[in-house]
């Protein structure tokens, strides 16, 4: 599946190591002001998302995380 975010924070947006951990695949370089990034996760998955706000000084982080449908 793919995922796409579009930063409009204006503010960069830096992406959290378990996202490349937990098997999502993407270019981990911070995310610039009005930059879109794809996330491309493993077939049969949903993305999980969750955004920290650690303040002006050290910024945004995104996790993007697979999830399994529970049947």
């Amino acid at each position: 599946m793919k995922f796409v975010y579009y930063n409009d924070t204006g503010r960069e947006v830096g992406i959290h190591p378990a996202t490349k951990e937990h098997g999502t695949e993407c270019d981990m370089s911070t995310i610039l002001p009005l930059e879109e990034r794809t996330f491309i996760l493993p077939n049969n998955t949903y993305p999980w998302v969750k955004m920290w706000d650690y303040g002006e000084e050290h910024g945004l982080s995104i996790l993007v995380s697979p999830q399994q449908e529970d049947n």
